[in-house]
């Protein structure tokens, strides 16, 4: 039995406590079999959320998870051939649940998976998830402009400019949340306001309903996966190897059909409890490779590439199962979700799509003791592909879209204590594809607008 506690401070906590047990079990039907639970409670304070008569701790989320780990192949067909034991299989069995108070929009998590992971080779692993388990459950949907401030204040300016319904806004005449703000929101698209259709207030509007509709609705994931791992490095201290991952991924396909008929509202898409359970195809591609020069420099690479792409009973890729660029392990001269999509430049507080391109180089090069630096550049973007975003700005139509790579370049320190690494990254926006085309490179590329990034381990 074990116990964790932590402290917490972030930008939309102003202090946290959180305390953690874990109960573990090993051998637990006498084949070596290890049962563990995991229990995490927080409560946490923040000014900014929540009810203002509320008590000082106002934030709470308790979560916990039980896995099953069996040292063999548990699969509903034969795998002897296939999967020997020679090759160490493993299967895990694990379930879980998280509820959040005043956290967002109060979700509730559901999740449960059963996996089979086996050394297919020395230097291979596979991992096959038969069962990709994921309910996402949101109880405060009212609370949605209180936390996507960026698209409240959008929404809010227009308002000003073109609502004439006086009943909408207080007395500051700020739109009220949320009545206000999604009758305001039915009144464009219903062309009850004196703003006309076609233009880009009326489009930012109709984008702001699409992605509160996004992040708002429900999800239910059931689906299925295969990766391949291949790492040739032979252990910590190795600096010369490579590694290849290649993830597919399927949602929806069998559970919705097994589903469809009785369950089908009148769109001919699978509903439960007017849910609609997701659909979409996943494939993933990422390669590293490190290079040990002869003065015991290392020089090393990343490439990355991914797409989901909804079909059947979905037009989008659920939020949780999306990418986001930027951040301390990708693109470093943008903060994590404030790169892209596309040349947009949204300002939405998290900007997620369903494809992702990412390029990192990176020359690391000792200094003095455990002291080491490094030199970096950083490409990479996301884009919506085959979805329910019709701006161009933000869609992959083409190659020539690649023209928005955003490029980041930067130096950054390291120190080695042996068992993790220190990290300090400074990032500036070389190439910012959310500009003008003939004002992209070097415009914010200055010491007031550089990004530090602090992270343990190495990017990649």
């Amino acid at each position: 039995m074990g116990f964790d506690l932590d402290f917490t401070h972030s930008n939309i906590e102003d202090f946290g406590i959180s305390f953690g047990t874990n109960f573990n079990i090993r051998n637990i039907f006498r084949g070596t079999e290890n049962l563990s639970f995991n229990l995490n409670n927080s409560i946490g304070a923040s000014k900014d959320i929540g009810d203002p008569n509320d008590s000082f701790f106002n934030l709470f989320e308790l979560g916990g998870n039980l896995n099953l780990r069996i040292p063999r192949a548990m699969l509903p067909f034969k795998t002897e051939r296939l999967i020997k034991k020679e090759m160490i299989p493993v299967t895990n069995i694990i379930i879980g649940s998280t509820v959040q108070k005043n956290i967002g929009l109060d979700k509730q998590y559901y999740s449960g998976i059963y996996e089979v992971n086996w050394n297919s080779s020395k230097y291979s692993k596979v991992n096959f998830k038969l069962l990709d388990f994921e309910y996402v459950n949101n109880q405060n949907i009212s609370n949605y402009f209180n936390v996507y401030k960026n698209s409240y204040d959008k929404l809010n300016y227009i308002s000003s400019l073109y609502n004439l319904n006086q009943s909408t806004i207080d007395q500051n005449g700020d739109l009220i949340i949320p009545e206000g703000s999604d009758t305001f929101i039915n009144q464009v698209l219903n062309n009850e306001t004196t703003l006309e259709s076609g233009t880009d207030f009326y489009k930012n509007v109709s984008s702001i309903l699409e992605r509160k509709e996004r992040l708002t609705e429900n999800n239910l994931i059931v689906g299925s996966s295969i990766s391949f791992n291949r790492n040739t490095q032979e252990n910590f201290l190795d600096e010369d190897f490579s590694q290849l991952r290649i993830k597919f991924e399927m949602v929806g396909n069998l559970f919705n059909e097994l589903l469809r008929g009785g369950n089908q509202n009148s769109n001919n898409k699978v509903e439960i409890s007017n849910i609609l359970p997701s659909q979409y195809t996943k494939a993933e591609v990422n390669y590293i490779k490190h290079i040990l020069l002869n003065n015991g420099d290392v020089f090393a690479l990343r490439a990355f590439t991914g797409i989901a792409i909804p079909y059947g009973n979905s037009n989008y890729i659920p939020f949780t199962r999306s990418y986001y660029a930027g951040g301390s392990n990708d693109n470093r001269a943008w903060k994590a979700y404030k790169l892209g999509p596309g040349s947009s430049n949204s300002i939405n507080e998290f900007n997620e799509a369903n494809l992702k391109i990412a390029f990192n180089l990176e020359y690391r090069n000792k200094i003095t003791g455990n002291l080491n630096g490094a030199f970096f550049i950083d490409f990479g973007n996301i884009w919506n592909v085959n979805d329910n975003v019709d701006d161009e700005s933000m869609t992959f139509d083409n190659l020539s879209d690649l023209n928005e790579l955003a490029i980041g370049t930067g130096i950054g320190l390291r120190y080695d204590f042996n068992f993790f690494v220190l990290r300090l990254d400074t990032a500036f926006k070389t190439y910012n594809p959310a500009k003008e085309k003939n004002n992209r490179w070097f415009t914010d590329f200055s010491l007031n607008k550089a990004v530090f990034n602090i992270g343990i381990n190495y990017p990649f």
